[in-house]
């Protein structure tokens, strides 16, 4: 196998860099604030709102005469003609609401805030019960469980306060999702602090994201083009109303997932009056307003602005991000069946580096090898969404645009072409329409729609893997060698799918058998419906009211990304064309138990077989490893021939907001692995951690005051060591060190684990809400892992490189002097804001 041939890039750690005695002196401030300002709080009594409509979730009608309740008050409404409800002079604090209606299942909201500050408006579904009528009042209240009938199992739920409050999350939804099983954040990889979500084993980019039904590919700034991480969410919490991750027996409806969908559901903003938020933390600056637009119509409009390079600089970190990001909604009630739909989400992105005044020569000159960033992104979408006599029709047609543009040059000699190591111009273009239609007819639920996208891609691309290199006698040893290709690619995607599901033997034993497949006009066998025939099933057994059987099995395609579909070669040919779809199947069983209406514990079994994976003809490896890595991933030449798999056990146990007490827990066995162009060799991939855990506890106690802690485990992570002959012999020109792929993976990191607490304090005044929060990541100073960096030694003065005879360095580094920087530093970092309500 030949030696790798490309620079990784890899940002040093920001860990030690954080250690300054400025955070301390400000958290004795805030402690300081926290508790004279309780002295402020109006003696008066505070009273919030909470309003909604409640609807049926087969048909979406109102539902008239719902009994709409707070646990442990006497404060109850009925839902009126409109299916609307309004919950009064609520004294603020935090309640379990329940809506409960003869012939549907209770449902239970825990954990809703009330504040004097925002009227809360929460929508609730009602599902048709499952019992005779004359039962129902005996119904086991299971709102607990998050599954339905086509995934019944691997799927968990977070509300918006869980979001919110999650110590360590920063209101970040990406992190906040790190807590659940099977899930392993970028920190266990050596990348601390980034987003990247790593689902059973399988890379960041085999995610999907849906916002109330429509995609949306980028959910993090400076994101990963080819996969999905990045070190900050775009996603305003304020928005959401519940997050549902499902990690296999995927619905039919959803297309191109791997390990995960992510379903976030957005609430509508407030009928009755004009309020909003004001967010500051540690790093940005968030407002958020919402109201009537109409009789009608509400809306919710945001934007968020990041001081993080101010601040960076102010703390003396390499790194200098900024960004913008934007996001609405607008919603409209056509009439009591139809609702019309208008959303969009935003951001703008600089990412560049500066040397800090701490810093050793050799870390200043590597962080001068590190890429500029520039990108940004939109989706736009409308959704019209119609009640049917026996279902609900939904209709969406939606454009998403992300453009990433990428700069290197050698020692950051901007400007200088012939120093030119890399340049990427690209853009991603999806239009898309989407059908999706649900019918209930005599017990059984039918889904079936259709999809349709025009896709179109560009780039402009320049990469110099390795130079030139000659001997004494001016003989070239080693050629350089580069990429150059310009792209201009149009294509069409579609698919169809189809579902059908019922309750058997009185509703014990439920099935759901699905198919689905998706096509392309672009790649050689793309529009053979056969290729990526994709069936699935899933099965639920209720052994009792409050233990139940689930299991499934089911095969899922994806599209290769657009970096490697739009490759060309010398020759300007489309080198990539006869791709074919990765290929996922997954086998998964497992136990639900529900010990009381407010616990949750399963247990289950997965295996992910994958095929056709794409590898890398250049240093055949599947791109299966990669993904953390800023910039993009692809623009090479691939073959589909990688395998893989990725197996495992998971526990999770869950506890919601009980006397004050809420939290979870959750273990994770897993083995990831993948083969390169030798088919029959698998080696670990660089999501292999083996064990994950997380825990999470919250106490909300007196006077408004919230107490969180987090802590999460995973095991080292495979990574490969550097190919020193390789690496010494570019770095005087790429300024990085290449990895040797024969290698791959045969080393690993420390084990990573971090614990995160962060304290509330509200105070409820007659309009207006204040929460002021102190979040603490890594309270305990574990060092984290990092990737090492390849580096030469530089002179004391920094002024060139040190040399083993005194000389100038030699194009070829033969005499320069090779150091692997360890970046395994102490992360402390304490986040100090408020949120104000209005």
């Amino acid at each position: 196998m030949a030696l790798n041939k490309m620079a990784i890039f890899r940002l040093p750690s920001i860990d030690s860099l954080l250690l300054s005695s400025t955070p301390m002196r400000i958290l004795y401030v805030l402690f300081f604030v926290l508790f004279s300002g309780t002295m402020l709080q109006t003696h008066a009594q505070t009273i919030g709102r909470i309003t909604g409509v409640v609807r049926d979730k087969n048909t979406q009608e109102p539902i008239i005469g719902v009994t709409v309740s707070l646990e442990e008050t006497t404060l109850a409404a009925a839902t009126d003609a409109q299916g609307r409800y309004r919950l009064d002079n609520i004294p603020t604090g935090s309640y379990n609401l329940k809506a409960s209606y003869l012939g549907y299942e209770p449902v239970t909201r825990y954990n809703v805030p009330v504040t004097s500050g925002n009227a809360l408006t929460l929508n609730l579904d009602l599902t048709p019960g499952q019992n005779r009528l004359e039962e129902v009042n005996i119904t086991v209240d299971r709102s607990i469980r998050v599954a339905t009938v086509e995934t019944p199992l691997s799927v968990q739920s977070l509300s918006s306060e869980e979001i919110k409050s999650n110590p360590g999350g920063n209101f970040d939804i990406s992190r906040v999702i790190q807590t659940l099983p099977g899930v392993a954040g970028a920190g266990s990889t050596g990348a601390g602090f980034r987003n990247d979500i790593v689902i059973r084993g399988g890379g960041p980019s085999e995610n999907v994201f849906f916002l109330d039904g429509i995609e949306i590919p980028v959910i993090n700034h400076f994101s990963t083009q080819g996969s999905s991480g990045g070190p900050q969410g775009i996603l305003n919490v304020s928005f959401i109303e519940d997050v549902t991750l499902s990690t296999s027996a995927f619905d039919a409806r959803y297309d191109n997932a791997l390990s995960s969908v992510f379903q976030f559901r957005q609430r509508d903003g407030n009928p009755d009056r004009l309020q909003g938020n004001l967010r500051l933390s540690a790093t940005e600056l968030a407002g958020t307003l919402e109201g009537p637009l109409a009789p009608r119509t509400t809306f919710l409009a945001s934007a968020r602005r990041s001081y993080l390079r101010l601040l960076f600089k102010a703390i003396d970190l390499p790194i200098r991000p900024n960004y913008w990001d934007f996001q609405y909604k607008v919603t409209h009630q056509l009439n009591s069946k139809t609702t019309l739909t208008a959303l969009g989400i935003g951001a703008i992105d600089e990412f560049s580096f500066a040397t800090p005044k701490e810093s050793s020569p050799e870390k200043e000159y590597a962080l001068r090898s590190n890429p500029l960033i520039n990108q940004w992104n939109y989706t736009v979408g409308f959704s019209l969404k119609r009640s049917l006599e026996n279902g609900v029709v939904q209709v969406s047609l939606s454009r998403n645009v992300f453009e990433n543009r990428l700069d290197r040059f050698e020692d950051a000699q901007y400007g200088d072409e012939s120093r030119r190591l890399l340049k990427s111009r690209s853009q991603e273009r999806e239009n898309k329409l989407r059908v999706d239609v649900n019918q209930f007819l005599g017990g059984w639920k039918f889904s079936y729609g259709a999809l349709g996208q025009y896709v179109s891609y560009d780039n402009r691309f320049f990469s110099q893997l390795r130079q030139e290199v000659k001997d004494a006698n001016g003989n070239v040893v080693q050629p350089r060698e580069t990429i150059a290709f310009d792209t201009d690619l149009s294509f069409l995607r579609y698919g169809l799918y189809g579902q059908a599901s019922r309750s058997f033997l009185e509703d014990k034993l439920s099935l759901s058998l699905g198919v689905r497949s998706d096509m392309n006009s672009f790649t050689t066998r793309g529009n053979n419906p056969l290729e990526t025939l994709s069936p699935r099933l899933s099965g639920s057994y209720s052994l009792t009211d409050r233990w139940k059987l689930n299991a499934s099995v089911g095969t899922y395609y994806r599209l290769p990304i657009y970096t490697v579909l739009g490759y060309k070669d010398a020759a300007g040919r489309y080198a990539n064309q006869d791709s074919e779809y990765i290929r996922s199947t997954h086998y998964v069983a497992g136990l639900e138990f529900l010990p009381t209406t407010a616990n949750r514990i399963t247990v289950e079994g997965f295996y992910k077989k994958y095929s056709q994976y794409p590898v890398s003809v250049r240093d055949g490896v599947s791109l299966a490893n990669q993904g953390i890595e800023f910039g993009a991933i692809g623009n090479e030449d691939v073959v589909s021939l990688g395998k893989g798999r990725a197996y495992g056990a998971e526990f999770f146990f869950q506890q919601k907001l009980t006397r004050g007490l809420y939290g979870l827990f959750s273990y994770t066995l897993v083995r990831s692995e993948f083969t390169g162009l030798d088919q029959d060799n698998y080696v670990a991939s660089a999501w292999d951690n083996r064990h994950l855990v997380s825990g999470l506890l919250g106490w909300q106690f007196g006077k408004n005051w919230e107490l969180g802690g987090k802590y999460r485990f995973a095991g080292g992570a495979p990574y490969t060591p550097f190919d020193l002959e390789a690496s010494q012999r570019n770095y005087a020109s790429l300024g990085t060190g290449l990895l040797d792929y024969d290698r791959l993976n045969t080393q690993r990191l420390r084990s990573f684990n971090q614990l995160d607490v962060r304290l509330d304090k509200k105070w409820n005044f007659r309009r207006t809400t204040l929460d002021l929060y102190v979040d603490v990541q890594n309270v305990l100073r574990f060092k984290g892992p990092s990737l090492p960096q390849y580096t030469f030694q530089r002179t004391a003065e920094n002024t060139g490189f040190a040399t083993t005879d005194g000389q100038p360095l030699r194009p070829d580094g033969s005499n320069g002097i090779p150091l692997l920087l360890d970046e395994d530093d102490v992360t402390f970092l304490p986040t100090i804001g408020f949120v104000l309500e209005f």
